[in-house]
Formats: structure tokens, C-alpha cells, sequence
């Protein structure tokens, strides 16, 4: 189970893990993200919180969601995280 800091919100913490797969190349561009479900199950969140993740970096345009298939990381996230540079974590 994943220890969460207390002074920061859950979803922006694991947020900030999948930020971090996509910037090492965890996560390559097309590649599907966790579902929500998924993300419930790895780091322990509820519901709620899965989906402000994924509507955190949607709205960042690091991953996009193609209906009744899921979340896929952004063929441009790379450079959406190298020209933000620290500056994209919240």
C-alpha cells in the first residue's frame, strides 16, 4: 500500500506517479493508462479520486480518453512535460 503525505491531496499525489511513468517512458505515447478501477485497486483511492486523477491530466493534455476503450497517453505529452518542466505538477 502507498504511504500518502498528509498535507497533499491523494489524487494529486497519484497524479504525480503517472506523470512521473510518462516522463521516464513508463507510459509511452498511445499507450493505455490505468482505468479507474485499476487506479483503485494500486493505490487504495476511492472512486472519486481515480477520476480527478484521470481529469487532471486530461486537462493538462497529457492523456486523452477514447469512449468505451479508456485513457491513452498523448502522442505530445513528452513535450507537454519537458516544456512545463516542474511547473506541470500541481
Amino acid at each position: 500500500m502507498i504511504e500518502f503525505a498528509p498535507d497533499r491531496p491523494r489524487w494529486r499525489q497519484v497524479a504525480d506517479m503517472i506523470r512521473t511513468r510518462i516522463a521516464d517512458g513508463s507510459y509511452p505515447p498511445g499507450t493505455r493508462v490505468p482505468s479507474v478501477i485499476q487506479l483503485q485497486e494500486e493505490f487504495g483511492i476511492a472512486d472519486s479520486t481515480s477520476q480527478k486523477v484521470n481529469s487532471g491530466l486530461r486537462a493538462e493534455g497529457l492523456i486523452y480518453t477514447e469512449p468505451g476503450m479508456g485513457s491513452f497517453v498523448a502522442k505530445n505529452a513528452a513535450e507537454i512535460l519537458k516544456a512545463a518542466g516542474d511547473d506541470s505538477r500541481y
